[in-house]
Parts: C-alpha cells; sequence; structure tokens
C-alpha cells in the first residue's frame, strides 16, 4: 500500500475489500474465486448480490459489501461535470457561496487541475470583522495536496468595502512569488462583498529568459590568412623560433678585451755559434 492503490492488481484490490477468507481459504484465494465465479472484473460489477452468494464463503455481508463498492463507482461517474474555471468571474461563483453572509473576514481558496476543473475548494482562515490571516505556506501546501496545477483565493470584507488594504497588496504579490517558485499557476485574488466582487491587481513576473548556448568565437579573418613557411635552415637552426610563445635563447654576455700587454717584448735568444761580445756585423 506504500505505493498506492493503482499498484495493486484487480485480485489485490477485491481481497480488501472482502476484508477476509474462509477456513482454509485466505481473502486473496476468496477474491479469485469471485472473479473466475463471475467471468471478470466487468461481470462482478454488474453481478446481482444473491449471484455472489453461490461462492463458498460469501456471505450476505460480503456480498452487500462488494455490491455497494461497485454502485458508489457508478454514482461517481454519473455525477454532475466539476465546475472550471476560465476566468476570473467563474473565481467569483465559485468561493462566493463560502464567503458571503458571513460577518467574520474568511480566506477561501479553489484548487483547479491543469484543464480549471475545480478539484476542491475551502475555508482556510476565519478572522475577525476586518482581518483574517493569510499563511502562504498553508495555502501552497494545500494545492499541492490536493494535486493541483492552478489555484485562486478570495476573502470577503464583511463591510461592504472593496478597496483592498496595504496588507491585501503584499500579501497577493508575496502569494504570486510563491507559487511561481513551486511551479504553479496563480489565478486571482478577489475581494468579496454580499453585493459584489473586486480582483486584487498584482505585477506579473516577466517570463523566463531561454537559456542561449554557447558558441565558440570566431576568428577574425586576418587571423586565418596563410603564413610563409620558414626556411629549411633557419628552421634547423633554432626549432624554438617556430612557436610564437617560445622565450627565445639567452644573449652570451660579452666579456671586455683583455688588457694591452705591458711586458716590453723579450730579445730572440743569442745564436748559439756567435761568441759573446764580438759583432756579428761583416768588415768592410
Amino acid at each position: 500500500m506504500s505505493t498506492g492503490a493503482a499498484a495493486l492488481a484487480d485480485r489485490e484490490l477485491l481481497a480488501l475489500l472482502l476484508g477476509s477468507g474462509h477456513r482454509g481459504s485466505s481473502a486473496m484465494d476468496l477474491a479469485c474465486e469471485l472473479i473466475d465465479h463471475c467471468g471478470d472484473l466487468q461481470e462482478l460489477a454488474r453481478s446481482d448480490p444473491h449471484r455472489l452468494l453461490a461462492v463458498h464463503g460469501i456471505g450476505l455481508a460480503k456480498a452487500a459489501r462488494v455490491a455497494a463498492a461497485f454502485h458508489l463507482v457508478r454514482r461517481a461517474e454519473a455525477g454532475p461535470e466539476r465546475a472550471r474555471i476560465t476566468g476570473t468571474s467563474d473565481l467569483a461563483d465559485v468561493t462566493a457561496p463560502l464567503l458571503r453572509g458571513h460577518s467574520r473576514e474568511r480566506l477561501a481558496v479553489a484548487v483547479c487541475d491543469t484543464r480549471g476543473a475545480v478539484l476542491r475548494r475551502t475555508v482556510l482562515t476565519e478572522g475577525g470583522a476586518d482581518h483574517t490571516a493569510f499563511p502562504i505556506r498553508d495555502i501552497i501546501t494545500t494545492v499541492l495536496a490536493a494535486g493541483g496545477a492552478s489555484f485562486g483565493v478570495a476573502h470577503n470584507h464583511p463591510g461592504g468595502s472593496l478597496t483592498p488594504s496595504d496588507c491585501d497588496l503584499t500579501a497577493t504579490t508575496r502569494l504570486a512569488q510563491a507559487a511561481e517558485t513551486v511551479g504553479l499557476r496563480f489565478l486571482d485574488h478577489l475581494i468579496i462583498t454580499d453585493t459584489a466582487w473586486r480582483r486584487i491587481p498584482y505585477p506579473t513576473p516577466p517570463p523566463p529568459i531561454p537559456p542561449t548556448s554557447e558558441e565558440p568565437t570566431s576568428l577574425a579573418p586576418s587571423s586565418l590568412a596563410p603564413t610563409s613557411p620558414m626556411p629549411a635552415s633557419q628552421a634547423s637552426a633554432s626549432p624554438k623560433s617556430a612557436h610564437p610563445s617560445a622565450t627565445p635563447p639567452p644573449t652570451p654576455t660579452s666579456r671586455p678585451p683583455h688588457p694591452p700587454d705591458t711586458h716590453p717584448p723579450k730579445s730572440p735568444p743569442p745564436d748559439p755559434t756567435v761568441p759573446t761580445g764580438m759583432s756579428t756585423t761583416p768588415p768592410a
């Protein structure tokens, strides 16, 4: 049951309706026997209670219980169509019977499905002669609990004034913002008296800006121009210069030239064949 009745089979739902079986047979077994006796679920729904008594384990109480359940389904299907709210006047027609003729202020909520059919209408708060609570959290919770997709609210002014107060304007704006936050459609907020009604204006939130896909930035035409190839000799001599971000090689630090030699030039070594002190000049 944690996943809801929709997840159960026909025999399981019927077993819950029967409540119990009989000696040697469970409620599930009895439900299967009852469906087999009638042929299918549709025939069971149309069967007279006396026909069900032919199944062992089905007494008057269980036969009446099954017949009553199917009769309730037929009544629900044949019931009048639910009221629909397609405009502000429809909201006034739905909520006015809950508010008119009362000496205290009341806040009424009308919950609708995606097609505008009214799922629930209820009085949420009742206050004094000139005030009532406006619990935004409780309003949103009521709509979500009823499975609604849209909703409208209305409150009465027993004094007969149709002029909204500053609190009415502020509360309406906050309620519209809260509804947008949780993905609900806020229809309207009305002031209703015994003879008339009026819509409370509120700022409509701007439509959401559609997301834009990020496209890569196109290159300028000049940056797409072909570049002249580097000579092979230059490429082999300095391969790093081909990359614009490569760091150029450091320039070697120049050293100052050596200072001139201040020593006198050395005399050539004496000729070993000439005796010391003798002149080498030939005679005249």
